[in-house]
């Protein structure tokens, strides 16, 4: 062991008096709140930027973690040195402030000149985000050390635990001010703004705090004391936990999806509720630190005991969450008669039950290491090395588990596999730090056999199981791969049975014929309409591929591409009827794995036609793809009297929010028009030239074998019947859109919207075909005329059908239905339907 020198250690001259011991802990309170703020603006912004690849976010998002770790160690051990730490800690607020806004602002700007770098200087581009982010994560890092450099009197383990606590339970303000309060008031510029206002307040108290305190004579540092062998092996420990800890958390956030949903309001109460157990953990352990005789022993039970906890949870996991969820959910929902409120009491339920007890273990051990490598003359030092060790460790255990052991070993095996090495670090702590013989190192080899027996026992399918469970049907694939789990389930029954596809256990799409029916118009209306004569076509989304398939079915097109983020996606392809081979034995379809906006980003390749299938709008991140600013970056990509087709979920979000998404769309596109493809389904059209519907033109298109053929079997049975999905041009977008403010990169309205109304489509679809009018068909005959206003009357009667049916008239949808049925009653579309009313 190293010898200490017998100088004595002279307390710091800024240390905070009893007094004023609170504004630490309100301090960093703020402080916390405002960089996870800075985080959740970054982590969206990156996005933008480098794509949402989850190799690429990681890495970007990695520079933060980095940056951290920097401060951390760098800023702490200069807080030791420094009279007056609490000036420091001012100067890194307003650092934090300055940089935090500056970093927010360039990133906005920062995905145009990235693509450009990556294209001539390759890997060395990363340099960009990497700076914008990690710069000012250094600030953010020196924080925590640095105040409690600043406040410490004795236990480094009691006072650097509460104000870990104070700094966790800011960061819960943050995640949850972002998404519910700031991001849909203030936009992410705005939002930047407030959090600098947070930084800015918290180093003027800092500075007048600092005022208060009485300077001593200037203290010449004479203890310049390295580390001893037993403070070197806590750090090691401790770093290998925090590689643990986020390993854990990678699991749990591709488990408990299922039990959620994939919107940002979801994400945010997970992570709440993660943070919420670091915070309890910490400020218990940190209120009776001093109580602890065997340091060694309580850190090495609590590494190990995490492990255990976090395996019995998901064990423990069946169809009796669900059920609570639902009670919780209908009673929040009774009591605030808010949808959004009992969706939060639906996910915080799900986040607690899984991840709350693992975490509340995991914080009691910071205080704990803190008792171990941390003295109190040289407290900066000790808490910024373990921020730093901890945090460098957790981005190798991000990366490690989301790359190699979740796509080796699955969600289930990985978790028990990071449990025993949690194990593996308790036993090293009380075999080899601790000095003593106590019990308790027999209680950790005692976690450690049960943690290796509950991994042998919980079945590796438990996940699949609990999906089955919950949504019904049976599983024909399922793949937990690095980007998330992937699962087709068989549903239905007869004529009417189907594949659905979930992703992270929310369901995507399937192939029911009506998906079928706008699927394909999703990919043939465009390229039918077409003023030109279109070779080149790009599909954003794979999904069930039926897209992407038809794509095959029209001779014309030479190129075709499609962007899709998860390669099990694509896997699944074989599942699902209707897509003609795509991604199986469909050769010439161009599959390229990357988000789509990425693919515009890094390529100038122009297309005639794009087409846009991407999960609905509400869910996190997806609103990339339903923003002014990608409809721009589209239409600049789009070849002379190139198209873009934009799928609308009129179903899943409320009218406000379609308003929004149209009002985007027009202000990109100087043509646009309005098609039905489903029931619950539109299609926006839109081109930087004139939308010209030529009928000799469009019967040729349709006349084609395979156009013709792929159309009848979901219903589109003629010309006729594909112009009756006609609904309206520009000037009808427009009186729909009203002044309604459009969505943007800045402003992502639609994704931090409130929950979706019940049976919002009854409100929505009335609306929109009060917009119809007589499609401008130049040199249609009056055979196609007659033919086009018969099928319109019959496919807005049977909307009427499905209106009644939502309204729970069940008179008047078996009236209407009944009229569709005589008139049409061999479209397989109508049938579909009618059959499954049965």
């Amino acid at each position: 062991m190293q010898r200490r020198r017998a100088a004595k250690l002279v307390p710091s001259a800024s240390q905070v008096a009893p007094a004023t011991a609170l504004w630490p802990a309100l301090l960093l309170f703020g402080s916390g709140a405002a960089s996870l703020v800075y985080q959740l603006l970054w982590i969206k912004q990156l996005s933008l930027v480098v794509g949402v690849e989850v190799y690429a976010v990681t890495i970007a998002v990695s520079a933060f973690f980095a940056g951290l770790a920097i401060g951390g160690a760098w800023l702490g051990r200069a807080a030791d040195r420094l009279q007056r730490p609490l000036r420091l800690y001012a100067w890194l607020e307003g650092a934090v402030a300055l940089l935090g806004v500056s970093a927010t602002l360039l990133l906005a700007h920062s995905a145009a000149p990235f693509a450009v770098l990556e294209r001539s200087i390759g890997w060395l581009a990363w340099l960009l985000p990497f700076a914008l982010v990690g710069i000012p994560a250094i600030a953010m890092g020196g924080t925590l050390p640095v105040l409690v450099r600043a406040s410490v009197p004795d236990s480094v383990a009691r006072t650097g635990g509460r104000l870990y606590a104070a700094n966790t339970a800011g960061a819960i303000a943050g995640v949850l001010l972002a998404p519910f309060v700031l991001l849909p008031a203030l936009g992410v510029q705005g939002s930047a703004m407030a959090a600098a206002a947070i930084n800015l307040l918290a180093a003027s108290v800092a500075l007048a705090l600092d005022r208060r305190v009485v300077a001593p004579s200037p203290v010449v540092e004479r203890d310049n004391v390295g580390m001893t062998r037993e403070e070197r092996l806590a750090l090691v420990l401790y770093a290998v936990a925090g590689g643990v800890a986020l390993g854990y958390e990678v699991v749990w956030s591709q488990t408990v999806v299922q039990f959620m949903s994939t919107r940002a309001f979801a994400f945010a109460m997970m992570l709440a509720v993660y943070l919420a157990g670091l915070m309890i953990g910490s400020a218990v352990y940190a209120r009776f630190a001093a109580r602890v005789k065997d340091g060694w022993a309580a850190f090495g039970a609590l590494i190990a005991l995490a492990g255990l906890v976090a395996l019995l949870q998901l064990s423990w996991l069946g169809s009796w969450l669900g059920d609570s969820q639902a009670a919780m959910a209908a009673w929040v929902g009774a009591a605030t008669d808010s949808r959004l409120a009992a969706m939060c009491a639906r996910f915080t339920l799900a986040a607690a039950s899984l991840v709350l007890a693992p975490t509340i273990v995991l914080g009691a051990a910071f205080p704990a290491v803190l008792r171990l490598c941390a003295r109190p003359s040289q407290s900066g030092r000790g808490v910024g090395m373990a921020l730093a060790l901890n945090t460098l460790g957790g981005i190798a255990g991000t990366v490690l588990t989301g790359f190699v052991l979740v796509p080796l070993f699955g969600l289930v095996h990985t978790l028990a596999l990071l449990a025993l090495l949690a194990a593996a670090v308790g036993l090293v702590a009380v075999f080899v730090g601790s000095q003593g013989r106590s019990r308790s190192r027999w209680l950790v080899v005692a976690v450690g056999m049960c943690s290796l027996a509950l991994g042998v026992l919980t079945p590796a399918d438990k996940l699949a199981g609990l999906l089955t469970q919950a949504r019904g049907g049976q599983v024909t694939y399922y793949r937990e791969s690095r980007g998330g789990a992937v699962a087709v389930l068989a549903q239905g029954e007869g004529d009417n049975a189907f594949h659905r596809l979930y992703i992270q256990g929310v369901s995507n799409s399937g192939d029911t014929l009506p998906s079928q029916r706008y699927m394909r118009l999703q990919a043939l209306l465009p390229l039918i309409i077409h003023r030109g004569e279109p070779k080149s076509a790009l599909v954003i989304g794979f999904g069930t591929g039926i897209t992407a398939g038809a794509l095959s079915q029209y001779p014309g097109l030479k190129t075709r591409v499609c962007a899709e983020l998860l390669p099990a996606v694509v896997q699944a392809a074989a599942q699902f009827k209707g897509n003609y081979g795509a991604g199986t034995v469909d050769h010439g379809l161009d599959i390229r794995l990357r988000d789509g906006r990425r693919e515009l980003l890094r390529s100038d390749q122009r297309y005639d036609m794009i087409t846009l299938e991407p999960p609905p709008p509400s869910a996190a991140g997806v609103v990339n793809l339903y923003s002014r600013d990608f409809y721009q970056l589209a239409a600049s990509r789009l070849a002379p009297h190139g198209v873009l087709a934009q799928w609308w979920p009129i179903a899943t979000q409320n009218d406000e929010d379609s308003r929004a998404m149209v009002r985007a769309f027009l202000d990109a596109f100087p043509h646009a028009t309005l098609w039905t493809t489903e029931l619950h389904e539109m299609l926006l059209v839109g081109s930087n030239d004139p939308i010209e519907l030529d009928a000799a033109q469009i019967e040729r298109r349709f006349a084609q074998p395979s156009v013709a053929g792929a159309l009848r079997d979901v219903g589109i049975a003629s010309p006729g019947a594909l112009l009756a999905t006609w609904v309206g041009d520009r000037a009808a977008l427009e009186r729909y859109a009203g002044d309604t403010p459009a969505v943007t990169d800045d402003r992502p309205s639609i994704e931090y919207a409130t929950w979706v109304r019940r049976d919002e489509i009854v409100r929505v679809l009335p609306e929109l075909i009060a917009l119809q009018s007589a499609p401008p068909v130049r040199g249609a005959s009056a055979e196609l005329l007659a033919d086009m206003q018969r099928q319109r009357d019959v496919l807005f009667t049977f909307y009427a059908s499905g209106l009644a049916a939502y309204e729970g008239d069940r008179d008047q949808w078996a009236d209407a239905l009944g009229r569709v049925m005589e008139a049409d009653g061999a479209n397989p579309y109508y049938r579909w339907i009618a059959q499954g009313a049965q």
